[in-house]
């Protein structure tokens, strides 16, 4: 039996539009960075004040005590790891940038309020953080190089 061919009119580059060189205005890369960031703070902020559940599952709600110091802490780290995401991504295609920050920045926030850490346990949560951006850019260079490099050989023959 056999299936009837279909005609996907969907162009296969849209397939890998989050996957592309993201090169520009500095500008644009410091307002992609600000807005990503602000964004996961929010969102982990918001993910804080909510609780699914009883008291005695999961995490707990925002902890009493003081707020900005958190919030400040993760809009530096998140803007330092949007830093280094964004120069890897002006490169070289590097995929779902934006999520991986989002992401991080978010559950980093989220930790944050609701244990309330001290600031060595804010700093491994933020190596934590930038041990997952580095290894989510060496994975896009190391995919770059090894396209380069077929690309090189393929001309060569």
């Amino acid at each position: 039996m056999d299936l009837p061919e279909t005609t996907n009119s969907v162009d296969t580059q849209d397939e890998h539009e989050d996957e592309r060189v993201r090169s520009g205005p500095l500008w644009r890369h410091a307002l992609w960075a600000a807005l990503v960031t602000a964004a996961g703070v929010t969102l982990g902020w918001l993910g804080a004040l909510f609780r699914i559940g009883p008291e005695e599952y999961g995490l707990p709600p925002a902890a009493p005590g003081a707020l900005w110091p958190y919030l400040l802490a993760w809009a530096v780290i998140g803007l330092g790891l949007s830093a280094i995401l964004r120069f890897v991504a002006a490169k070289v295609p590097v995929y779902s940038p934006s999520e991986v920050l989002l992401g991080s920045i978010m559950i980093g926030t989220r930790l944050s309020l609701g244990w309330r850490p001290e600031p060595l346990e804010v700093t491994g949560l933020a190596a934590a953080a930038l041990l997952l951006v580095t290894v989510w850019c060496a994975v896009a260079l190391r995919g770059a190089a090894v396209v380069r490099r077929s690309e090189d050989a393929s001309g060569v023959a």
